[in-house]
């Protein structure tokens, strides 16, 4: 029987400010920051750890995060407010606006057709 009560995924960033204004500026909330040692970002169905890189090389290797979404235009709206450039794609499952976040971290979002 596992006693987990929680999960999250944690991303290396350079700066946390930055990082942390980022996912703000893309709909996630900041749940709590431990100064500039961790943060934790909430959206809905998941928690996102920001943890500084310490020198380490940032990279996020081959993961992706993604964000199911049920309204396009108002998506594509705040990534044009906030300049976050994207590429748009049609695929089978969905409609994808993939992007990165500062540190290069691969996101996107999608208005899934299996709804």
């Amino acid at each position: 029987m596992s006693h987990i009560t929680g999960s999250n995924v944690t991303i290396m960033v350079k700066d946390m400010d930055a990082s942390i204004k980022f996912y703000e500026q893309i709909g996630l909330k900041l749940k709590q920051r431990w100064d500039n040692h961790y943060a934790m970002i909430d959206g809905k169905g998941i928690t996102i750890g920001i943890h500084p890189a310490e020198g380490a090389e940032n990279t996020s290797g081959t993961v992706s995060i993604g964000f199911m979404i049920d309204d396009m235009h108002v998506v594509k709206a705040l990534m044009h407010a906030n300049e976050v450039p994207f590429v748009e794609e049609d695929g089978k499952s969905g409609h994808y606006l993939h992007f990165r976040d500062p540190d290069n971290t691969a996101l996107y979002f999608v208005a899934p057709r299996w709804n």
